[in-house]
């Protein structure tokens, strides 16, 4: 309290009794692949297909990577992360700091054997060795012409190779007519050719002296997902790499590794290491506790093989992963056709879409996947009622209705998380109230608190339910809040803790609806037993 000294009319700002808590972003994807350019292992925000393409590059053959951040922002995605791993130097020219332990990925870095003929600038003209003199040290020299007297504009050309004299031209000029020098040299040189590179005015005669033929610096090799290893994937969280470098990202929701797939798909790397890389990435989303994996299976299985997949090669239990099948098909510009792509990408665009429209607590499911055009695999009701159990969120094409995802759990055997959008709810009710709530630190352990938390949380679940988020008609039959001296013991308080103890019922989908129909005769009334 301020001290008050002196008659007067004084006026305080104070805190209103609780503090409101706002709800965190539920649909920030994260992306891992490769990309042809861009900073390499550094979690970099992008928030549409434009900055993309700025930051990372176009479509790369081979790669999934753009074809997932494209479906992601075509079905509705915002803001995600790309961290680009392999492909060498970033963008910016330092060395990417990968995991010591990568095999393979290092020949990410080889660069392509030069191909381009060595050249030089003399005045206005390029000259290129020919490939007769390819492996050879070829230069050439400007000379005053020779003779008495000659013209001002007349010069020598003496052309080297491996340091001996190979061909002399006297008397050329840069001017048009029988003595122009790119006339001559390319019509008798066969060591060299003279392109003109300026013309008209431009074109001058060039200084004396002797230029070598340098090669070209080679270009770095176009990197490709058979060059990346585990490590490259999962990397370190220390030092920032892989897909572990986004324990430091707090708003990422949703992580995807569709190149996974592109380099088992190319037998880059092998089953025990798909499976590893994949149970590295749920292991990184239970840690982190706030975000879902959002796996991939390979491409071309049918309704037995992805069944086989699911139970038997990976046979993942996580309330933090799920899983979608078949892969779909859609447009790629790298190639001009049509090609099969993970479906990843585009059902984290499908969980922000549904997220901004409905929230997150409407289960991903009924929705149309947009930019696809046909599935890989067709399946039947009947195939379908085989995979639903084991966690196989399929995508279905249905007459008239178009391309719609038909599947929302997780990969979970506990019932009580079965369902992909209660696990969601959840991660979205933690992570708002763990941030809208950091001023309790410090405060004084009383009743006055404790009455606050209760205000303050009560009147934030108190929203969710009026948006349909918990179950029940009433406040009190949606959720629970107790935050009193009996959750406070005087043990608890001398440990400096404060123990609220909160209890939700969230909603659940639909998932089978049901209509139970039965003949009546006509005219007599129905009698309910």
């Amino acid at each position: 309290m301020p001290t008050y000294l002196s008659p007067g009319v004084y006026v305080q700002e104070v805190e209103a009794g609780s503090r409101p808590i706002e709800g965190v972003g539920t649909a920030v994807a994260a992306f891992v692949g490769l990309a042809a350019q861009g900073p390499l292992n550094e979690p970099t925000l992008v928030s549409n297909w434009t900055q993309f393409t700025e930051k990372f590059g176009d479509f790369l053959p081979g790669s999934y990577l753009a074809h997932s951040v494209y479906g992601y922002f075509l079905n509705g995605g915002g803001n995600c992360y790309v961290v680009r791993i392999g492909g060498g130097a970033s963008s910016n020219g330092h060395a990417g700091n990968g995991s010591a332990a990568v095999g393979a990925g290092g020949a990410a870095k080889a660069r392509k054997a030069v191909t381009a003929p060595a050249a030089a600038m003399v005045g206005g003209y390029r000259v290129t060795a020919q490939p007769s003199a390819a492996n050879k040290s070829v230069s050439v020299e400007v000379q005053d012409a020779g003779g008495a007297e000659p013209p001002e504009d007349h010069f020598k050309l003496v052309v080297h190779a491996d340091g001996k004299v190979a061909e002399t031209f006297d008397h050329v000029s840069t001017k048009r007519g029988p003595e122009n020098v790119a006339t001559k040299v390319n019509a008798e040189s066969k060591v060299v050719t003279l392109e003109e590179v300026f013309s008209g005015s431009a074109l001058m005669k060039p200084d004396k002296g002797t230029f070598g033929l340098l090669a070209p610096e080679p270009e770095p090799e176009a990197p490709t997902v058979a060059a990346l290893s585990a490590d490259d994937y999962v990397g370190d969280a220390a030092e920032r790499t892989g897909f572990s470098g986004l324990e430091a990202i707090d708003e990422v929701t949703m992580v995807a590794v569709p190149d996974l797939m592109a380099a088992y798909e190319q037998e880059a790397i092998d089953l025990e290491t798909v499976v590893a890389v994949q149970r590295a990435v749920i292991d990184h989303c239970e840690l982190m506790g706030d975000r879902m994996a959002i796996l991939d299976s390979p491409a071309n299985l049918s309704p037995q093989q992805i069944k086989k997949w699911r139970m038997e090669d990976t046979n993942f239990d996580s309330r933090f992963a799920t899983l979608y099948w078949p892969w779909v098909k859609t447009f790629d510009p790298a190639s001009g056709s049509n090609r099969f792509v993970p479906p990843s990408g585009h059902m984290a665009g499908v969980w922000a879409r549904n997220d901004d429209e409905r929230g997150v607590h409407k289960a991903p499911a009924n929705e149309v996947v947009r930019g696809v055009v046909s599935l890989q695999t067709q399946i039947t009701k009947a195939e379908q009622d085989l995979l639903n159990p084991n966690g196989i969120n399929c995508i279905r094409t249905f007459p008239g209705r178009g391309v719609r995802v038909w599947g929302a759990r997780t990969l979970s055997s506990d019932p009580s998380w079965r369902y992909l959008n209660v696990r969601r709810l959840f991660n979205y009710l933690e992570e708002s109230i763990l941030i809208g709530t950091q001023w309790c630190v410090f405060e004084p352990n009383d009743p006055a608190l404790w009455a606050r938390i209760r205000r303050t949380i009560s009147a934030f679940l108190v929203n969710e339910w009026r948006k349909g988020a918990l179950f029940g008609t009433t406040p009190d039959e949606a959720f629970f809040v107790k935050c009193d001296g009996e959750t406070n013991p005087a043990e608890g308080i001398d440990a400096g803790q404060v123990v609220c103890q909160i209890g939700v019922a969230p909603v659940k989908p639909a998932e089978f609806v049901i209509f139970q129909l039965a003949q009546f005769s006509g005219g007599t009334s129905l009698v309910n037993e």
